[in-house]
């Protein structure tokens, strides 16, 4: 499907906003603005008291740099920030656990890739220990228990039930363990925590909402498949929806849940299209949904259909790049892992001071997807064909 009319009279909204939403094929490192305040939380409970520790001013937080493209912490909300201070830790070779909510998600492979490599140049020992399911919420707790028993000196941590795991944060945050959550902008944590590293999920999408909207003239049918009932389905949409309500004519005509996964995204695109033959686009929570929502759209010959997802998953770049679907927010797992563990890294050293700590995003369609695709060693899993790249 091909959209070749401009949108001229759409960017100076766009430009009013913030939000470039052109993209090249040259630009293959993300730009987006840093944060100036942690992301306001729209459904994570308030957190309960942190431990005594004098808060980190602001010149801390500035003074801190992470790698890659991440911009300076910014606080977490009050009463959400334990102490890198306060830890068992006392030197020598850290022992860390990459604990994501499930192994059926390549994306939390990728991004503990990314952990592995930086690991192995800071000279840490690093495990991931997961259930297959990101729906095994009371295996994920299982397994955390069994690495607090263990002692280890941090958890790098996501998961699906915010609230299941706090207890179990708390826990181990009381016994010395730094405990960092990764692929999150959640500011308040229902339980303290050393420190929060990810992408902005609702800027994120906003910005393919934009994006979307101008593809469109402001004009367009539009269904929108979440993932399971939460914070981040919450903020990914969201922001989807922040930007389209700026344009009236963008309708959205029928919204349904998922799995986070490509089953579901299938089944609950079936439902949708067979309900609202009308719709012609479609925002999904994540690229698996998308890559669902892509098969159900072949598979009853809607060609027409643009769909939009948002991870940066390899399968979702080559479906993107062999014009399956349309784009995706690239929040750059690989990239996400490196970071999280040199903060972990610097909190068990003293050197980190908490907050969230933003890693970079950028929108991927077909005029840059080769950008990704022709650095093999960021992604997992690796692309199933080499491409050829540009020189």
């Amino acid at each position: 499907m091909h959209y070749r009319s401009s949108f001229k009279r759409y960017l100076m909204l766009i430009v009013a906003v913030g939000l470039a939403v052109a993209v090249t094929a040259c630009s293959a490192q993300p730009t987006p603005a840093p944060a100036t305040s942690a992301p306001a939380a729209t459904s994570a409970p308030a957190a309960t008291t942190a431990p005594a520790a004098a808060q980190p001013s602001a010149g801390e937080y500035e003074a801190y740099q992470p790698p890659y493209g991440a911009f300076p912490p910014v606080p977490l909300k009050a009463g959400s920030q334990a102490a890198c201070k306060n830890l068992a830790y006392k030197g020598g070779k850290p022992n860390i656990a990459y604990m994501p909510p499930a192994t059926e998600f390549n994306y939390y492979i990728a991004i503990g890739e990314g952990v592995k490599a930086q690991a192995a140049k800071l000279g840490a020992d690093t495990f991931m220990l997961a259930p297959q399911s990101g729906a095994d919420i009371n295996g994920q707790m299982g397994m955390i228990q069994d690495v607090i028993s263990k002692k280890v000196d941090a958890i790098i941590l996501s998961t699906h039930d915010e609230n299941a795991a706090a207890p179990l944060v708390k826990r181990a945050v009381d016994q010395g363990i730094a405990v960092i959550i990764v692929n999150s902008d959640i500011p308040n944590f229902p339980a303290p925590v050393h420190g929060v590293v990810g992408y902005s999920q609702r800027r994120g999408t906003y910005k393919m909402g934009m994006y979307v909207a101008g593809m469109f003239h402001g004009k367009a049918k539009v269904g929108v498949l979440e993932g399971q009932p939460g914070y981040h389905s919450t903020e990914r949409i969201g922001g989807y929806l922040d930007a389209l309500s700026q344009f009236p004519g963008m309708e959205v005509v029928a919204k349904l849940p998922t799995a986070w996964n490509v089953e579901t995204g299938n089944s609950a695109m079936m439902d949708m299209l067979q309900a609202h033959p009308e719709i012609q686009v479609v925002v999904a929570a994540n690229d698996y949904i998308a890559i669902g929502a892509a098969k159900a759209a072949e598979s009853l010959n809607r060609k027409d259909i643009a769909i939009f997802g948002n991870d940066g998953d390899t399968t979702g770049m080559e479906e993107i790049y062999a014009g399956r679907w349309t784009g995706t927010v690239n929040t750059t797992p690989f990239v996400m892992g490196e970071v999280v563990m040199q903060v972990t890294y610097d909190c068990l050293n003293g050197k980190y001071p908490g907050g969230w700590v933003e890693t970079p995003v950028v929108i991927v369609d077909q005029t840059n997807v080769l950008n990704y695709l022709c650095h093999p060693e960021t992604l997992y899993p690796k692309p199933s064909k080499t491409y050829e790249c540009p020189k």
